[in-house]
């Protein structure tokens, strides 16, 4: 496993040029990245780097190491990690972070299932909209969009973070259906303000040729929470811009209606977010694999684009 951590260093460092980032990455000290790759050296009886006071250099030595570990490196991290797991009994409270809309709409259905798999795990999950600090609050794990990486933590894409404009039935009556966002200029709008700058959101739309357009409307009225706008827009309040988790139930009752379906906000990707992928606690492994499945099992990233088909 020493050899294994050595190695590590070495590929993030040389994907980074940098020791400094390498050990953001994987949560350590540039020391103790610097101090990990020279113990490789030493074992190969080679030098990897040529060091300098502003980059890292790959030797020949190096670019043949590099190329020979290729992406086997997780593969076997993985595969470690699985072996790992199952001697272990993922037991404990399990902390989780989740965006209130998607949490119950997407995750929670997932419980029944979780707990019949893991009878010793007892989640405690958290329904908030807000960036949790995964480390300092101790939490095992978080769902939601826009997360800055603090060092030591990881991403795990589970599907497109895409917004767009909708309306209700009620709305559009004796409206002229708009078909770009420079016509929705007047539309009375539902306007989000984010919670932790106080700002409202303005959005940038773009389409599947590529093309951008601004989308500028008048807010009529202004909410802090997406399940509010959501409800205000059902009410016939206005036009609202919200992810598709936010809307798709909505849409396909046809309770809201997708205005300009060639256009749509691209904010990101919802991830799940934990501390670093090394010695995982067994309850995390275990939510991270589970909640990975469970979205591709289901087609969820699919289903929460909003790019034209």
């Amino acid at each position: 496993m020493e050899t294994l951590s050595n190695l590590e260093c070495f590929v993030r460092a040389a994907e980074a040029a940098s020791f400094s980032e390498a050990a953001r990455r994987l949560g350590l000290t540039p020391a103790a990245v610097s101090r990990n790759v020279a113990m490789l050296e030493k074992n190969l009886g080679a030098r990897l780097f040529q060091r300098s006071t502003r980059r890292l250099h790959l030797t020949e030595a190096g670019e043949r190491l590099l190329a020979g570990i290729g992406s086997n490196l997780d593969g076997l991290q993985a595969a470690l990690a699985d072996v790992s797991t199952e001697q272990q009994r993922p037991t404990g409270i399990l902390k989780v972070s989740l965006a209130p809309n998607f949490g119950i709409g997407y995750v929670l259905p997932q419980l029944p299932a979780f707990l019949e798999r893991y009878p010793g795990i007892r989640p405690e999950w958290h329904l908030e909209n807000r960036q949790v600090d995964l480390i300092g609050e101790g939490y095992d794990a978080a769902i939601g969009g826009g997360f800055h990486l603090n060092p030591g933590v990881v991403a795990r894409a589970l599907a497109p973070a895409h917004l767009v404009a909708v309306a209700a039935p009620s709305w559009l009556a004796g409206r002229a259906v708009p078909s770009h966002p420079s016509e929705l200029a007047d539309a009375d709008a539902i306007g989000m303000r984010f919670l932790q700058s106080g700002r409202l959101r303005d959005w940038t739309m773009r389409n599947g040729a590529g093309e951008e357009a601004g989308l500028e409307m008048r807010p009529l009225a202004v909410l802090s929470d997406p399940q509010a706008v959501c409800a205000a827009a059902v009410m016939g309040v206005g036009v609202a811009v919200l992810a598709m988790s936010d809307v798709l139930e909505a849409v396909r009752q046809g309770a809201l209606v997708r205005l300009l379906p060639e256009w749509y906000v691209d904010a990101g990707m919802i991830s799940l977010y934990y501390p670093s992928r090394t010695q995982l606690p067994a309850k995390t492994r275990a939510f991270v694999d589970f909640v990975v499945a469970a979205f591709e099992r289901e087609g969820l990233a699919r289903k929460l684009s909003a790019m034209p088909r």
